[in-house]
């Protein structure tokens, strides 16, 4: 039985390019009223089109969100007894679908997703989704990883950064041109997508050993701090953080923010012992057993990184 991933992002609100953690969402009350949405209410074209089906377990709701194989997408089915190919032809009033599970969790705006193909929606996936249908009308969402609390506490027990690399993609670009962000990797960043439009970018800057450039160290920190938000979403996002001790010399870290986004791996039967597909029910089980052992973690990374 094939193992699946299980990754948990936090719903956060955007105004201004500025994202910000908000009061919990209805998100209940939300999924509810587009269960009763026709089918066009549901769709939002995008890079792909977007689909998105409510499905009810054990009385609660939970978001299926589809990807639309394009119509020009080669699809057969072989039959492994005879070995006999059958090409898919898609029909005008059907379609193939990539689904994922998403789950909403009872705190923190927290949701943990489960794709069921390489191609299904990401988070990335459902933030145009939940925007495109404007599931909370006038307010802007953004999903973000969920970030392990401890590398935080690394960031900010640390006294400088030596090193700084930060890979941040175009769909996270927009965030930085508007705002009140001053900093200099925050300028840097916008300065390049003024000048080059919508693009992609990666950043390595390095401050040189010496006691002298102690300022500057502490000014790369600060700097990393302020886009921390952005940087929790970036591709790649490591710093060689700089901790000075009083009784000795100074010591460095290499901490990888990105990579420590929490997720979990479970496996997913696709059907039970009488061969009926069970595929949805296992996938929504998984997600919710990943929350309840993963739910310290998650509530901590939230709560202390609360404004």
């Amino acid at each position: 039985m094939k193992e699946r991933t299980i990754g948990f992002y936090e719903i956060v609100t955007v105004t201004d390019g500025q994202a910000a953690r908000t009061r919990p969402m209805d998100w209940d009350g939300a999924l509810a009223d587009v269960s009763q949405v026709p089918v066009a209410g549901r769709t939002v074209e995008s890079d792909s089109q977007l689909v998105g089906t409510i499905a009810t377990y054990n009385m609660q709701d939970h978001l299926l969100l589809h990807r639309v194989k394009d119509g020009g997408e080669w699809l057969s089915v072989v039959n492994w007894d005879t070995g006999d190919l059958r090409e898919l032809e898609q029909s005008a009033h059907e379609g193939y679908l990539d689904t994922s599970v998403v789950c909403f969790l009872p705190f923190g705006n927290i949701v943990g997703i489960m794709q069921g193909t390489r191609s299904a929606p990401s988070q990335k996936g459902l933030q145009t989704w939940l925007n495109g249908i404007q599931m909370f009308p006038g307010t802007q969402l953004e999903v973000r990883p969920v970030v392990a609390y401890a590398e935080y506490e690394r960031l900010k027990a640390a006294s400088g950064a030596s090193s700084v690399e930060v890979k941040v993609m175009a769909n996270k670009m927009g965030a930085l041109r508007e705002g009140s962000r001053q900093g200099g990797l925050a300028r840097t960043l916008r300065t390049a997508v003024d000048a080059y439009g919508e693009i992609s970018v990666t950043m390595i800057i390095t401050v040189p050993r010496g006691k002298q450039l102690t300022e500057h160290r502490e000014r790369l920190l600060a700097d990393l701090d302020e886009i921390s938000d952005i940087v929790s979403g970036a591709e790649r996002a490591r710093a060689r953080l700089v901790y000075s001790d009083p009784d000795g010399p100074e010591r460095s870290q290499l901490v990888e923010l990105v990579e420590h986004s929490i997720t979990a791996k479970k496996r997913v039967p696709a059907t039970d012992a009488e061969g009926n597909s069970i595929r949805i029910v296992s996938a929504v089980d998984a997600i919710l057993s990943a929350a309840v052992e993963h739910q310290d973690a998650l509530q901590l990374a939230v709560d202390v990184l609360e404004p």
